[in-house]
């Protein structure tokens, strides 16, 4: 029966001390027969059968091991938005949403609809812009894997992507071009990494090392990329922690003026934005 399962996958989760068993069984299961949370409950005596069962399990015990939940279900949940989500690929969390909502108060303030996302990733970002904002979004992202991510998760969409490196490939694009450039880089300190949750460790290095001071992509962005803003065009960053004071001070070392800061649940400064007189 579906309860009998779902104490199984519970207790697998739960041995292996993965922070969260109850509600992690719950997400395997809706993953797998599309029954959320309440459906589950409602047909506690169903029964499932072997195959399933056999997945289900399967799937419990890679997550014993620590790989990531998101990857193990092959999708997530971002701002409403399904993604595709795997090996190579960053994973979409809750912190970006901070810096979705700083591009889209400026976009919906704003006539311009250009908008740029750098170090796309899984499209998360794009999407989001495309999707609530309705804006013309161009994606760029380097990383083989994570590409082709991006190119599952815009289809559909208007979103035209860009394969290549933000250290070079400013050079594609005209000068003057975009109302709106915004990124969630790599920011992480190299020597941190490490140190991250062990999960954080199956997820792409090259998208979360963000060089000695975390501050690498930060810097060649505000001063490669700045000229291809449009007059009162703006510029947001996602931020890690204890980050906002420095990339604040580099963008108006750039000319950003009326650059403010948005918070967290956690109340730590997320994301930036600034806008280009």
């Amino acid at each position: 029966m579906l309860k009998d399962l779902y104490i199984k996958l519970r207790g697998i989760l739960s041995e292996a001390e993965i922070e969260a068993p109850e509600l992690e069984a719950r997400l395997l299961i809706e993953g797998v027969t599309g029954m959320n949370r309440a459906s589950q409950i409602a047909n506690s005596n169903s029964e499932i059968s072997g195959e399933i069962q056999e997945k289900l399990i399967s799937m419990a015990q890679k997550r014993a091991e620590h790989l990531p939940l998101q990857y193990i279900l092959g999708k997530w949940n971002f701002m409403g938005f399904e993604f595709k989500v795997g090996e190579g690929v960053l994973i979409p969390r809750d912190d970006t949403e901070v810096l979705v909502g700083l591009c889209l108060d400026y976009l919906k303030a704003s006539d311009g609809k250009t908008a740029l996302d750098l170090c796309a990733g899984s499209g998360a970002v794009s999407v989001a812009l495309d999707k609530l904002a309705n804006a013309d979004v161009t994606a760029v992202e380097l990383s083989d894997k994570a590409y082709n991510f991006l190119l599952e998760n815009i289809k559909g969409t208007n979103i035209k992507p860009h394969k290549g490196d933000i250290f070079e490939c400013y050079r594609d694009f005209e000068a003057k071009s975009f109302d709106l450039i915004a990124s969630n880089p790599p920011y992480i300190k190299t020597d941190e990494i490490e140190t991250l949750q062990t999960e954080v460790g199956y997820e792409p290095k090259t998208a979360l090392d963000g060089g000695a001071d975390g501050l690498d992509f930060y810097r060649a962005i505000a001063r490669r990329w700045t000229p291809l803003l449009k007059s009162g065009g703006a510029m947001a960053f996602e931020l890690g922690e204890g980050q906002a004071e420095y990339v604040g001070g580099l963008m108006a070392d750039h000319g950003y003026i009326n650059i403010k800061t948005a918070k967290d649940l956690g109340g730590t400064d997320r994301a930036i934005i600034g806008i280009l007189p």
